[in-house]
C-alpha cells in the first residue's frame, strides 16, 4: 500500500490544498481547492492518472474562492462535500461527526471542530489529520465572523488534541513556510492552546486578536456556498 500526499500552495491566500491518493488503486481526494491554481491541480491530477473521488472543503473560506465546481467539470465522477452544519446545497455529500469515506484502501474520518466557523470540519487521514483553520502550526483560526467562537475553538482543539501524539497536523494556511506539525508539538508549543492553557485564558488570546477582515470575504464567501460556481 502506497500513500500519495501533496501538500500544493497557493501564495496569494497562503492556503495549503491536499492531494491524497491510493497508488495502487489510484483513487483520489483533494482537500481545499483553490480557484487560482486549479489548472495546475487538474494537470497534476491528469498526470498522475489519478481518479478523482472527493472534493473535499473544510469549511466555506473568507479569503479565497473554492475551486470546487470548476473541478468537478473537469472530473465529473467526483463528489463534493462539506461538514453537513454548512447546509451548503451544492455539495454532493455533506458529513456529520464521525462519517468516513473510504478511497482505494484508505479511509477518510471526519471530526466536527467548529469554532473559527460554526461548520469547519478536520479531517483524519491514518496518522494525519488536515485542520483547516482549526489548528494551525503554533497557532488557531479567528473567531470573528461566519458564526465563530472562542469557545468552540477550544473544544475543538482539545478534541483534536485526543489523536495520538505522533498524528501530523496539515493546516488549511501558514503564513511562514511551515508545512506540517504534530499532535505533540501543538500541545507543548502552539502560542495559542500550547502546554494545557485554561480555557478562559484561551478565549481571552483569542479575543484579544486584531485583523482586519479578509480582502475577499464578501466575494469568497457567497461564492463558496455555491461551491465556485458563481465564478464559472
Amino acid at each position: 500500500m502506497s500513500l500519495l500526499l501533496r501538500p500544493l500552495f497557493e501564495k496569494t491566500s497562503s492556503t495549503y490544498t491536499y492531494l491524497l491518493a491510493d497508488m495502487q488503486t489510484f483513487d483520489a481526494i483533494i482537500i481545499d481547492a483553490v480557484d487560482k491554481t486549479m489548472q495546475r491541480d487538474v494537470t497534476f491530477i491528469k498526470e498522475l492518472g489519478l481518479n478523482l473521488k472527493y472534493i473535499i472543503e473544510t469549511h466555506v473560506h473568507a479569503d479565497h474562492i473554492t475551486s470546487s465546481y470548476p473541478l468537478k467539470r473537469h472530473f465529473t465522477q467526483a463528489k463534493i462535500v462539506l461538514g453537513s452544519a454548512n447546509e451548503i446545497i451544492c455539495a454532493d455529500i455533506l458529513l456529520n461527526d464521525g462519517d468516513t469515506l473510504s478511497f482505494g484502501v484508505y479511509t477518510l474520518s471526519a471530526m466536527t471542530t467548529p469554532g473559527h466557523t460554526n461548520g469547519c470540519m478536520s479531517y483524519v487521514v491514518g496518522n494525519q489529520v488536515f485542520t483547516g483553520d482549526t489548528l494551525l502550526i503554533r497557532s488557531c483560526g479567528r473567531c470573528d465572523f461566519q458564526g465563530g467562537s472562542a469557545e468552540k475553538l477550544y473544544d475543538s482543539i482539545q478534541k483534536i488534541f485526543t489523536l495520538p501524539d505522533e498524528t501530523l497536523v496539515y493546516p488549511a494556511h501558514d503564513y511562514e513556510g511551515r508545512t506540517m506539525s504534530s499532535i505533540w508539538e501543538e500541545k507543548q508549543f502552539n502560542e495559542m492552546i500550547g502546554l494545557n492553557v485554561d480555557k478562559q485564558i484561551f478565549i481571552s488570546r483569542v479575543n484579544k486578536i486584531e485583523l482586519d477582515l479578509p480582502k475577499k470575504i464578501h466575494v469568497a464567501v457567497p461564492a463558496n456556498q455555491d461551491c465556485g460556481a458563481k465564478k464559472l
